[in-house]
C-alpha cells in the first residue's frame, strides 16, 4: 500500500476469519495490516491490504450490530486492481484457490480471471482501474 487512508472498505464476516486471511494473504497476496484475536482465538478484527486498498474482516457470530446486520448476507463479489493478472492468477493457482474464470481478455480492455474464497465470496482481479475525476 503506498500509504494513507483508503476511502471505502469492503468489510466481510468468516465462519474461519483465520483461514479467510491464510487464503487471502497466500494465495491472493493481501498484506496482513493488523489481525486482532479475542480471548477464544477467533479474529475480531482483520485489515489486509492491497494495492491502496483494505478490506476488513471478522469472525461470524461473535455479536454487536455488524454481526446481527450481516447474520442472513450472501457471499459478496469483490473487484482488486492488480498489474500483472496473469502472474496473480498463477499464486491463486499454486495456493490452491478455486478458479471460477481463468485470465481473459475482456471487449473493455481489461484482462482479469476470477476466484472463490474458502465461503464462497467472489472475488475478481484484474487490470482495469476506474478513473475518479476531480
Amino acid at each position: 500500500m503506498a500509504g494513507g487512508r483508503p476511502s471505502i472498505c469492503p468489510t466481510l464476516l468468516y465462519t474461519d476469519a483465520k483461514a479467510a486471511v491464510r487464503q487471502l494473504t497466500e494465495a491472493f497476496g493481501f498484506t496482513e495490516l493488523a489481525v486482532y484475536e479475542g480471548e477464544d482465538g477467533s479474529v475480531e478484527h482483520a485489515e489486509l491490504a492491497q494495492g491502496n486498498g483494505v478490506v476488513m474482516l471478522g469472525t461470524k457470530g461473535r455479536g454487536g450490530a455488524f454481526d446481527t446486520a450481516m447474520k442472513d448476507a450472501g457471499p459478496a463479489g469483490i473487484y482488486v486492481v492488480v498489474d500483472d493478472v496473469d502472474g496473480h492468477h498463477q499464486r491463486a493457482v499454486e495456493h490452491g484457490a478455486e478458479i471460477l474464470m481463468p485470465p481473459t481478455d475482456q471487449d473493455y480492455g481489461s484482462r482479469d480471471y476470477m476466484a472463490r474464497d474458502l465461503e464462497g465470496n467472489i472475488w475478481s482481479f484484474g487490470t482495469y482501474a476506474p478513473e475518479i475525476k476531480a
